[in-house]
């Protein structure tokens, strides 16, 4: 296994650590090197970690002075900023950072930690120097243009920053399609329109060739709007900058419409697409309710994670049934789904159902033949779970002459992802972009940004791309959701038992995977605590409170 590596968290300015945060420091030092060949592969960066007393453990994000150490900096120039200048305490302190969990009990370590979002006292690029590059891949969802908007009119009216361009095209836009210049009149009103102006495209990714267009365009600072795919993507650019001993900055913000980017409370986008669910929502109810023994089937977004369908579910109360890939169903037999509709269109007339795109699949697979493919973003192709699930429900009431049934099916998807963000996305767009930025102007780089806890953070790629957020169905959350439709669960025992809680850091502070500050029970307290000298780890020096 390998030895976890322990480094002092803030970036290297001149500013006194805590004295409880007694740590190794790792400095890391890379050579400049031309632009490499297709062949030759970066190596993967390493975890920065760092631990302080009682189970303290800080994931921290790079910093370009990890490999370019006599990088210069410089005092930030908000505090001369009108607007800024009289906001007390307006600088995040070095030591701040923002904790992953919240709900802790009085003998639980304290656990992992993200380093807080937010300006910093000391800049490490000048103004004028900034070459600014903005890309959106992936699908499209509300407030890509948000994002767009406020890094342009952050970076320009806060920094004075004014060589800001955008890559049309997605990825391939780097080697692929010209630049276009971006400014805060050309990018004035874009956050009320869907999609995105710079265009976007899934996969293609090059790195050698993005990377060689950021080296000869002179980008020093690179912001990669997209979903996790888009995110690994971004960490595969940020190694290879690396290597090249690049000064150049590469931020990610997090968007997927689905809500599965793991760690962050949310992503932009959703809750604009919850609540133009609740149309389509309305839309079935009504043809349900005005028909006899009206079934209203809606299909809503969510692949891997059924996160839109729940909370439209709930934010609906006219949903009698909800599907979502996380929770298993069975169509036939007493307790099934088929057997659920016939109960509740005897006791009330009509129903509803909102089924999540990636709900059933397996079910579909063993009842018709399916050539198993992929899109370009490496994605499995979905078949259709609504006309699939309509069909089914058609075909069993055929049966049942004198019960007839009229079905409605309605497919919002792709009106729910390009419609405009609505207000309480387009604040909270702001403030990841303007996170973002201060984050790239204070030399931070490979990382990405998103709220822990209601507190912004900047979180490593790793960390977002390791695996997806899913809905847990032993979670208040989805009881909630079960007690508003009044749907069998569906589940077996052995499901249950398959989706039992993260229990992530319930006893011990450790980082997943070979970077664990603790392997071995005994050097703790047996309450989640490190011990002072006696907890010292093999090869790293013992953590001291």
């Amino acid at each position: 296994m390998e030895t976890a590596t322990v480094v002092v968290a803030p970036p290297p300015v001149s500013i006194t650590q805590p004295p409880q945060h007694k740590l190794m420091e790792l400095k890391f030092s890379f050579a400049p090197v031309a632009k490499s060949s297709p062949s030759r592969k970066a190596k993967p960066a390493k975890k920065k970690l760092a631990g302080g007393c009682g189970g303290y453990v800080l994931e921290d994000v790079p910093h370009l002075t990890d490999y370019l150490p006599e990088l210069k900096s410089y005092p930030n120039p908000l505090q001369d900023h009108p607007a800024y200048s009289v906001v007390k305490q307006y600088f995040v302190k070095p030591d701040e950072t923002v904790a992953k969990k919240i709900v802790v009990h009085k003998s639980s370590a304290r656990g992992t930690h993200f380093r807080r979002a937010g300006p910093r006292r000391r800049v490490y690029f000048q103004p004028d120097e900034v070459r600014a590059a903005i890309v959106t891949c992936g699908g499209i969802c509300p407030g890509l243009n948000t994002v767009i908007r406020e890094l342009v009119c952050g970076l320009h009216d806060m920094y004075g920053v004014t060589a800001i361009y955008g890559i049309e095209g997605g990825y391939k836009g780097f080697y692929a399609r010209n630049k276009v210049e971006l400014t805060p009149r050309s990018v004035n009103g874009i956050h009320k329109r869907g999609g995105t102006v710079l265009g976007t495209s899934r996969g293609g990714q090059d790195t050698t060739k993005i990377v060689d267009s950021i080296q000869d365009r002179g980008f020093n600072q690179v912001y990669v709007i997209g979903g996790d795919g888009t995110q690994k993507g971004a960490a595969s650019i940020h190694e290879e900058v690396q290597r090249r001993g690049l000064k150049c900055a590469v931020v990610g913000v997090p968007k997927t419409i689905d809500n599965d980017i793991a760690v962050i409370d949310k992503s932009f986008g959703f809750d604009t697409a919850v609540e133009e669910a609740q149309r389509a929502i309305n839309a079935a109810h009504v043809e349900a309710e005005c028909a006899e023994n009206g079934i209203g089937v809606v299909k809503l977004m969510g692949r891997n994670s059924g996160f839109i369908a729940m909370y439209a579910t709930l934010a609906s109360r006219d949903v009698d049934c909800c599907l979502i890939p996380e929770s298993p169903f069975y169509l036939e037999g007493k307790g099934g789904l088929l057997d659920f509709v016939e109960k509740r269109l005897r006791d009330n007339g009509h129903m509803v159902i909102v089924v999540a795109e990636g709900a059933g699949q397996d079910l579909i697979v063993k009842s018709m033949p399916f050539a198993d493919t992929h899109d370009s973003s490496g994605n499995k192709v979905l078949l259709d779970v609504g006309l699939w699930l309509s069909q089914k429900i058609k075909e069993h009431f055929k049966k049942k002459p004198n019960f007839p049934v009229t079905l409605k099916y309605i497919d919002p998807t792709y009106m729910i992802r390009a419609v405009p963000s609505n207000a309480s996305d387009n604040v909270y767009c702001t403030l990841l972009a303007h996170s973002a930025l201060h984050g790239a102007m204070a030399g931070y780089t490979g990382f990405t940004v998103g709220p822990v806890n209601g507190r912004r953070a900047y979180i490593p790629f790793y960390r977002i791309t390791e695996k997806q957020n899913k809905v847990v169905i032993t979670d208040r959350m989805w009881a909630r959701v079960l007690c508003s439709t009044n749907q069998p669960c569906f589940l077996t025992h052995e499901d249950v038992e398959g989706a039992g809680l993260d229990e992530e850091e319930l006893h011990m502070p450790l980082v997943e995977g070979d970077n664990a500050l603790v392997t071995n029970p005994s050097m703790c307290n047996g309450n989640g605590h490190l011990c002072n000298g006696a907890a010292a780890r093999r090869n790293v020096n013992s953590f001291t409170c």
